[in-house]
């Protein structure tokens, strides 16, 4: 008698690059994995896990009205069992960081994309932690020893009314997306603007881009000491750590 198929990994996938996206659903399908779903933006991303329920979820840090950290902080809020990967350009210690702080599993660069993400899934469903080539150790054996990082000035729906300023929409389009009164978006704003100490939006971009809440520039065509929650941190107390070479 024929044993039954092994069920293939349910895969959910967003970036605000189409080439992207469409480049990495074709690598992960032609890996076994079952790509239940893709988004082009955080807040997508979130609606989308409520939907389909995947095991992974894979995330581009920088997307329109919802950065990838942020979401995944959204989505392990109401899926804990769900496994996070972070895909990212940025190189900088402060975002990986911020994505262990949020209850990432995985992070690997897009530059390496191609032959890392399939590890990464495979990875982190097996209940591991994945860095790839380009995170600094230093930074992963400080994340994972528990030495304690600056908190965030900002609060969740702060940052998220920075990102949305930072990517030009009014007081009204921040009230619409949040589902808040306009008068209440500007509220967050002068309390943004307080705690930054930062006088105009002109420095809240500026900001917004240095801290990579804001969704990077597309791609040319055919490019391919923190505080670690309690639930990843007793993960890496008795689980591999695994790292690409």
């Amino acid at each position: 008698m024929s044993s039954a198929p092994r069920r293939r990994l349910r895969v959910l996938l967003a970036d605000d690059h189409v080439v992207v996206r469409e480049g990495l659903k074709a690598v992960l399908r032609k890996a076994g994995f079952d790509v239940v779903g893709d988004a082009s933006d955080g807040r997508a991303a979130v609606a989308l896990c409520d939907a389909v329920h995947p095991e992974v979820a894979v995330l581009d840090i920088a997307m329109p009205l919802l950065n990838g950290i942020d979401a995944a902080r959204e989505i392990l809020k109401n899926h804990p069992a769900t496994k996070i990967v972070l895909l990212t350009m940025y190189t900088e210690d402060s975002y990986v960081i911020a994505g262990l702080r949020a209850g990432v599993a995985g992070y690997v660069l897009k530059s390496n994309a191609a032959t890392s993400l399939v590890q990464a899934i495979r990875a982190v469903s097996r209940d591991d932690m994945y860095f790839g080539l380009g995170v600094s150790q230093t930074v992963v054996n400080a994340c994972l020893t528990n030495v304690p990082a600056p908190a965030d000035p900002l609060s969740a729906r702060e940052r998220g009314v920075l990102q949305l300023i930072g990517e030009g929409k009014t007081m009204k389009e921040i009230g619409a997306v949040l589902g808040i009164s306009p008068r209440t978006a500007e509220t967050h704003r002068a309390r943004i603007m307080h705690r930054l100490n930062i006088h105009d939006v002109a420095g809240l971009v500026r900001y917004a881009l240095e801290r990579g809440l804001l969704p990077s520039p597309a791609p040319a065509a055919g490019s391919p000491e923190p505080d670690v929650p309690p639930a990843i941190r007793g993960r890496a107390s008795r689980l591999s750590l695994v790292r690409a070479q």
